[in-house]
């Protein structure tokens, strides 16, 4: 690292892989805190003698060298630091000052820090000793092996012959002479990897990914009870939704619950491509609802949603993290979550190669939206996809249920503006929060069509604004 680039990361402040500390003439405990949270999740540089707001202050000259000792002796103390770790500060001057730099590289075991462990989120480093579920986590980002890989005492019976048969066929009919056509529905399994065998316990059966993928909801809840995806379009009422689907069930009918809830509240507008016609729509959903199928962490409670909005679309789900930040298309490097489901995945033609699904989300969000989708890679991984207001909008007539909802409110509100309101005294009485969404719904069109005036009319955003319904003139003898 030069001087020139030292000084550039200093001024691009803390993040999740730098941090700043004032040591200046001592190395303080937090700094091994930090040691350890950057050890734990993607590494990190640490820069003595830098506030946390990037003034630079240097280390003392004459204090260097007994800093360095310490710091190599302390790292190196499994008492303090466990497993030890081998790194040396290096001296930098930038400004006239003396600074050290600490290069932590991402450890392949769980750090400590006098028995304490630091995870880093963001900015800070965050002692998780005491919470199970973030220890666990870390140490499956750790582990060599595929939490989905895990041998159960399941038994064939506990899976759906159906599913097997319909993989089958599905493989069948991309490739006329695939090897599944001819095997048992025992052999296939074994051929996908899906019966291993446990080595510690001595035990073969099928495994997690299998039960995943063609196993009964029963036998799935048994074994995954946290396993759940919530698909919710929420255009009209934005404090709640407009509609739901809670999908617990094997993976390739989750898939098809997915796509069909895409299809249901999306547009499919006309697209070419070069000289054919596409549905960007169907090619997008399939990409990102087998994205977050196939690379999901199984072994988090955290729940998976597919959520349709009405300016974007979006996936959230819980993810064994290579790093942080939005990924970019030119520097992506893609990593395999759950081998297994990946490849049976590929092969009955829901997903392609590695990679292939962020190349594939770009091109047809810019044929369907125009817009640019985002992959933000952390503990939940996120897609996002922009959408335009036609993809929302119903095409013929709206849905009767919502119809009747909008005009009870509308009747409610006039009756309770019998005599002026606020604003916030009238969305408290139809049980709704989001007050942007609640002027567009039904004030605005209730004052439009002069069912409902301001008593300040020439102050419309005045603080004493009150809405009072309009009284129509008793008809004339």
């Amino acid at each position: 690292m030069t001087e020139a680039e030292l000084l550039k990361l200093i001024e691009g402040g803390e993040n999740i892989r730098v941090e700043f500390k004032k040591s200046t003439t001592e190395i303080t405990k937090d700094v091994y805190d930090t040691v350890c949270s950057f050890s734990n999740r993607d590494g990190g540089t640490i820069v003595l003698g830098v506030k946390d707001n990037g003034d630079i202050l240097g280390v003392a000259p004459d204090a260097v060298d007994r800093m360095k000792k310490d710091f190599v002796t302390s790292i190196n103390n499994g008492q303090k630091i466990n497993p030890p770790l081998y790194l040396q500060p290096k001296t930098y001057t930038v400004n006239g000052r003396t600074l050290l730099v600490i290069q932590v590289p991402s450890g392949s075991q769980v750090c400590r820090h006098h028995g304490r462990i630091f995870d880093r989120s963001h900015e800070a480093d965050i002692d998780i000793t005491d919470n199970s579920d973030m220890v666990y986590q870390l140490y499956a980002r750790k582990s060599g092996s595929y939490f989905v890989n895990k041998v159960t005492r399941f038994q064939m019976e506990d899976l759906r012959p159906d599913l097997i048969e319909r993989a089958r066929a599905m493989t069948a009919s991309r490739t006329a002479n695939h090897p599944w056509k001819s095997l048992s529905d025992e052999e296939l399994l074994q051929s996908a990897g899906l019966i291993l065998k446990d080595p510690e316990r001595q035990l073969e059966g099928i495994t997690l990914a299998a039960i995943l993928l063609f196993g009964k909801d029963a036998t799935i809840l048994s074994v995954l009870p946290q396993h759940k995806t919530d698909a919710i379009f929420r255009v009209e009422n934005v404090d709640r939704y407009d509609d739901r689907d809670v999908i617990i069930t094997n993976l390739l009918e989750t898939y098809d619950r997915l796509i069909a809830f895409g299809q249901k509240h999306l547009s499919d507008p006309f697209v070419q491509e070069g000289v054919q016609s596409v549905s960007a729509r169907d090619r997008i959903l399939r990409e990102i609802c087998s994205n977050s199928l196939a690379h999901r962490d199984y072994s988090s409670g955290y729940v998976a949603k597919f959520v349709i909005e009405r300016d974007r679309l979006y996936t959230e789900n819980a993810n064994r993290s290579h790093g942080h930040g939005v990924l970019h298309l030119s520097s992506f490097e893609p990593y395999a979550k759950n081998p297994p489901i990946s490849k049976v995945f590929r092969e009955i033609g829901l997903a392609d190669e590695l990679g292939s699904g962020m190349r594939n989300t770009y091109k047809y969000t810019k044929l369907y939206s125009g817009g640019t989708p985002e992959f933000i890679e952390g503990d939940v991984f996120r897609t996002v996809v922009p959408l335009t207001p036609i993809a929302v909008e119903k095409i013929g007539p709206q849905n009767t249920t919502q119809v009747a909802t909008q005009v009870a409110t509308q009747v409610a509100i006039l009756a309770f503006c019998k005599e002026p309101r606020s604003k916030a005294e009238i969305m408290e009485h139809c049980g709704y929060k989001n007050a942007k969404n609640f002027t567009q719904l039904y004030l605005r069109p209730l004052i439009e069509n002069r069912q409902l005036q301001m008593t300040i009319p020439n102050k419309p955003r005045s603080r004493n604004q009150k809405y009072v319904a309009v009284q129509k003139d008793a008809p004339e003898n």
